[in-house]
């Protein structure tokens, strides 16, 4: 097992790093330091889930966190993007109403990014705010959404749009868990990595590129991580540097909204990030050279590297307009300039991103 810390303005946070470490009879499992972490555990405590992440995992995790002296009380949340929303984060008020959870109440966040996401924006607003844990369950949350303390929800006008701050007490990452992860489902988890590779880790990037499926996870989860948990410690709140991670977000945000969120946040990140490097050529930010090392790395994994053909250059940009980074009128890009080096650019011309989405367009 991997400990990182993240240090916050809030205090310093553990991310636990290694297989099997959600099994109730491990080591980690007994150890008093995660009592330390996780306080007074002779309480009723939440376990957010969904039905498929409950069916694969929640047995194991729910005997461990009695072994602990928790009563976990678990509540299932539907399962897709389209459940990130305020009417799931409402019905999840009331089972926590019902089941009469107490402001110490800690609230286990038990599954993907959409999961944790919720659960994470529930703790931050229910009873003014209660401690939280993130449980990852899927590669894309294990790199990138479970830390940082970002939590939302998505709104009908945007992804993501109505959310806050709020950083859990603990990020326990159990790579068995991935062992149950569809193939597609993993592929989107390492469009994330990827883009750290990019943004923060030149030699993590050179790993992956020639890793051709090979590397154990072991091998460079922890690096993936430790990538975000650097920027997020320079940039807590999302004032500069923290834009950087959003290399990609910007089209492939949009992308996820005009399919009404049926495309993985991966795959969106992957378009995204393509047509991202080739924005950056046509700004001479950073050579074709680069931008074509980032393509064939993710086209290698088989991640999409193309537009859908079904998504006009003009719906795109009108998706953008809703975006949270832009600075008024203007959309925020970010952009390879090197690996290990981006940019933000908002001054960038309409005609120049039509003509990168046109030529990054599934033909027909």
């Amino acid at each position: 097992m991997e400990t990182l810390k993240v240090k916050t303005p809030e205090g310093t946070y553990p991310i636990f790093i290694g297989a099997d470490i959600l099994t109730p009879h491990t080591a980690f499992a007994r150890s008093s330091f995660l009592t330390q972490v996780l306080g007074q555990t002779e309480q009723v405590c939440a376990l957010i889930t969904n039905p498929t992440v409950a069916r694969l995992h929640a047995a194991r995790v729910v005997e461990a966190l009695r072994a602990h002296g928790f009563a976990p009380r678990v509540f299932e949340i539907p399962d897709g993007e389209q459940f990130k929303n305020l009417a799931t984060v409402s019905a999840v008020y009331d089972q926590l109403i019902d089941a009469r959870l107490e402001r110490n109440a800690i609230l286990f966040a038990l599954g993907g990014g959409v999961v944790g996401d919720l659960a994470g924006f529930v703790a931050a607003t229910y009873l003014r705010g209660v401690p939280f844990v993130q449980l990852p369950t899927t590669l894309l949350a294990m790199v990138d959404s479970s830390v940082g303390g970002k939590v939302a929800v998505d709104h009908p006008r945007g992804k993501n749009l109505i959310g806050a701050f709020k950083q859990p007490r603990a990020v326990i990452a159990d790579t068995h868990t991935l062992t149950t992860l569809p193939a597609t489902e993993w592929r989107a988890g390492m469009a994330e990595a990827i883009k750290h590779g990019i943004i923060g880790d030149p030699e993590l990037f050179a790993q992956l590129e020639h890793g051709n499926g090979r590397l154990t996870i072991d091998a460079w989860l922890p690096r993936a991580i430790r990538v975000k948990v650097d920027v997020v410690q320079r940039d807590p709140f999302e004032q500069g540097e923290r834009t950087k991670l959003n290399l990609g977000h910007t089209f492939g945000h949009a992308l996820e909204k005009l399919s009404q969120f049926s495309l993985r946040h991966g795959d969106a990140v992957a378009i995204g990030v393509v047509c991202a490097a080739r924005l950056a050529t046509q700004l001479q930010v950073c050579d074709a050279a680069l931008a074509a090392r980032i393509e064939n790395v993710l086209r290698a994994l088989e991640l999409p590297v193309r537009v859908p053909r079904d998504m006009p250059a003009d719906a795109i940009l009108e998706a953008m307009q809703s975006d949270k980074k832009r600075v008024g009128a203007r959309v925020r890009f970010v952009l390879p300039r090197a690996l290990g080096e981006a940019c933000i650019v908002d001054d960038v011309p309409r005609e120049m991103v039509i003509r990168v989405i046109e030529e990054l367009r599934v033909q027909v």
